[in-house]
């Protein structure tokens, strides 16, 4: 399974990015072999507008099946329902402690957003 992961840095030992939409990275992660690659999300760091609806955009077109993130915006979990990316909130820790946590069953699938726009 691939799996979506906000990161601060480009590889599995970075923390988590408690930003879904402005995330400095974005890892798709396969849950298999824990081997990833790594997005680079500048376009959306400092975006006016749509940052959230963006970055959703590009972890569909690579084939995430999930995202684990700190909080996602009402525009963006939006977005990620009609893409059929499930989301998980509140997500923290490094991304290698995520992606295991995930695969233990550990968390839970949000049903809204947890934060408000323009976070």
């Amino acid at each position: 399974m691939k799996i979506a992961v906000t990161a601060k840095g480009i590889d599995l030992d970075s923390q988590v990015d408690p930003r879904f939409g402005r995330a400095a990275y974005i890892l798709i992660v396969d849950t298999e072999n824990f081997e990833c690659e790594v997005l680079d999300n500048k376009d959306n760091v400092n975006a006016f507008k749509g940052a959230g609806i963006q970055a959703a955009s590009m972890i569909s077109d690579k084939g995430a099946e999930a995202l684990l993130t700190g909080f996602c915006g009402p525009n963006a979990f939006e977005t990620l329902q009609a893409a059929k990316i499930p989301v998980v909130n509140d997500v923290s820790g490094t991304v290698r402690d995520a992606v295991k946590a995930f695969k233990e069953g550990k968390y839970k699938f949000s049903d809204q957003a947890n934060v408000d726009g323009h976070w």
